[in-house]
């Protein structure tokens, strides 16, 4: 192996541990994150004990990981934006609006996908 593709290894490697530790850093530092796992853990456990199918296992995964996703890239936007100034600018405020507008978003369609899967099976097993 030439020293060039080791460097490439070593750099794709500490890439993997940028991403852990900004993976960490959200989980351990921000409420809504949190939030969305607790919600996130009992979706998953509800979908195991409801027996999903893996085409409903795909759309949960999706709405999850999307969710979890978009909160991360919310969070990041705040935080470049804080980094940016720490005076109101109507801009600012405009861009961690919209950020959040788009977490809200994914969030109810989410929820709808949740509704959509698991309210007709809850139904059959009440019946």
């Amino acid at each position: 192996m030439s020293s060039g593709s080791s460097a490439k290894k070593h750099r794709l490697i500490q890439s993997f541990g940028f991403a852990y530790m900004g993976i960490r850093s959200v989980i351990m530092n921000e409420r809504n994150m949190k939030i969305h796992l607790g919600i996130s853990l009992i979706v998953i456990l509800i979908g195991l004990w409801l027996s999903l199918s893996m085409l409903e296992w795909l759309f949960i995964i999706l709405a999850i990981g999307g969710m979890l996703s978009l909160e991360m890239i919310n969070t990041a936007l705040e935080r470049a934006v804080d980094l940016v100034t720490d005076q109101y600018h109507p801009l600012a405020k405009d861009a961690k609006d919209i950020a959040a507008g788009a977490v809200l978003l994914y969030a109810i369609m989410s929820v709808i996908i949740g509704v959509i899967i698991f309210v007709p099976k809850i139904w059959v097993l009440l019946k």
